[in-house]
């Protein structure tokens, strides 16, 4: 059933009735950071309705699984996943108990019909655009005779019937906030044009709101999201239109907003304001996840992706100029249909010549509906294995070069809460390092200094650097 079949549905999700009646919700989420993110606001959305956190799909009324599309074999972990969650549902049911299971995400935009076909046991089925809908489907689909589905791209922006988290709502110290949707570029290999729809950006206002939610309720790093998310080109306060570096200098006049983040980025969408950003405000992090996929021209035409190698190289060039001490992170696809040796190593070439301190790196895997899923000169898997393991392996040299060389440094770490042990503390390096000191919890959310003294597997261990923390603790 799509939105023109329904009833009459109003568009703000306080549309039903709050209800004081305890129901607990359960949530498991897939994929990238904008999928936590929506999980949570799919939460306070339905906070109203009495749905609190449930800690497994066993003791919840409503199961919510929020998916990813970009992976192979996305469509095959979905059902196996429901066939899992139907026991379930069957086994509380046998005990009278009510379950609504819902699908939601990239793969219910993309395989709705599919979805309710192969699993009719699914109650609802929505897309990422539609959840602000959430409350009314809910009543729907305790009445509905078969699933409500919900994935037509709605006329009106969910953000704008979102209802604020409650102000006493538990909130880590960093947070994800999604200021931009969808892609307007069309990647042969990306299936988000079609899950995600075309580019939308909020209004600044809008996500200065939420980060000041955000930051009062104790958040003091915000990670502002988006496919492409510095095309962000939202409303702002002043009439104009304002880019990712405009909302950048905004958010950080937030008080108590000590570090901004953004991901994930297009090399096409590095405007000069936003590079400027980076050397100009002091809460923009320097580390940046900035994808080319290949050091390859010809890959990067038939990836339609717009630019070239040498382009890419001389914006970091100009990013590194603004901001000397920053540090990259990329993605990389290797055997992309028609990828030769030669197309490989000039991939490798690429990434010697820029020095990356993390990488995410993938096997190519055809998506259905998408261009590259049909064209000519597959790569054999023996051979995309072979390139992956090498590329992966130069990955790895530098991001332990870079880890490595942190070991004797002086810089400033975010705590974010207890260590593995008692008396340790946790936080994150500028570059998104996880580093373990010895130091109290009263320094969760402060920006304390530091001196790394090791290098271990996976972390940085440090001591803190600063004369009030050890005139304390000798007073003590």
């Amino acid at each position: 059933m799509s939105l023109a079949d329904a009833p009459p549905l109003s568009l703000h999700p306080a549309a039903p009735k709050a209800t004081t009646t305890l129901r607990r919700l359960h949530v498991i989420t897939w994929g990238c950071q904008m999928n936590v993110y929506d999980s949570g606001r799919m939460a306070d959305v339905l906070a109203p309705l009495g749905y609190t956190a449930a800690t497994s799909a066993a003791d919840a009324d409503m199961v919510i699984l929020n998916t990813c599309h970009i992976r192979e074999r996305a469509t095959d972990k979905v059902f196996s996943e429901l066939g899992r969650l139907r026991v379930i549902k069957d086994e509380r049911a046998a005990a009278g108990k009510t379950t609504i299971l819902a699908v939601a995400g990239c793969v219910a935009q993309a395989e709705g019909a599919e979805i309710t076909a192969r699993a009719p046991y699914v109650d609802i089925v929505l897309g990422p655009q539609t959840y602000h809908r959430l409350p009314e489907m809910v009543a729907r689909a305790h009445r509905a005779a078969g699933p409500v589905i919900e994935t037509d791209f709605p006329v009106e922006q969910k953000f704008d019937f979102l209802p604020a988290a409650p102000a006493d709502q538990d909130q880590a110290v960093t947070a994800f906030l999604t200021v931009q949707e969808g892609c307007d570029k069309f990647c042969s290999f990306c299936v988000v044009p079609y899950t995600r729809g075309a580019e939308a950006s909020r209004p600044a206002a809008s996500v200065l709101a939420e980060a000041r939610g955000l930051v009062r309720r104790g958040a003091r790093e915000i990670t502002l999201l988006g496919q492409n998310v510095n095309a962000y080109h939202g409303a702002g306060m002043d009439g104009a239109v304002w880019g990712l570096g405009r909302l950048v200098r905004a958010l950080a006049e937030i008080p108590n907003l000590l570090r901004i983040r953004y991901m994930t980025s297009h090399p096409r969408d590095m405007a000069d304001d936003l590079i400027a950003a980076h050397a100009e405000v002091p809460a923009l992090m320097p580390f940046l996840h900035l994808p080319v996929q290949s050091g390859s021209d010809r890959m990067l035409t038939a990836m339609n992706r717009r630019h070239t190698a040498d382009d890419y190289r001389r914006l970091i060039d100009r990013l590194r100029t603004a901001r000397p001490d920053l540090a990259l992170s990329s993605d990389f696809i290797v055997g992309h249909p028609g990828e030769t040796t030669a197309d490989f190593d000039a991939t490798m070439r690429l990434i010697r010549d820029i020095g990356f301190a993390q990488a995410f790196s993938f096997k190519y895997s055809a998506r259905p509906g998408t261009p590259a899923a049909g064209a000519p000169g597959a790569v054999p898997e023996a051979e995309k294995d072979a390139r992956l393991v090498a590329l992966l392996a130069l990955l790895r040299d530098q991001q332990d070069d870079f880890n490595a060389r942190s070991v004797g440094l002086e810089f400033d770490v975010l705590v974010t809460g207890p260590g593995r042990r008692p008396g340790q503390i946790a936080g994150r390096s500028p570059y998104l390092q996880a580093v373990h000191m010895d130091g109290p919890e009263s320094l969760v959310g402060q920006v304390v200094p530091v001196k790394v003294r090791q290098l271990l597997t996976n972390s940085l261990t440090a001591t803190l650097n600063f004369p009030a923390f050890k005139q304390e603790r000798a007073r003590a």
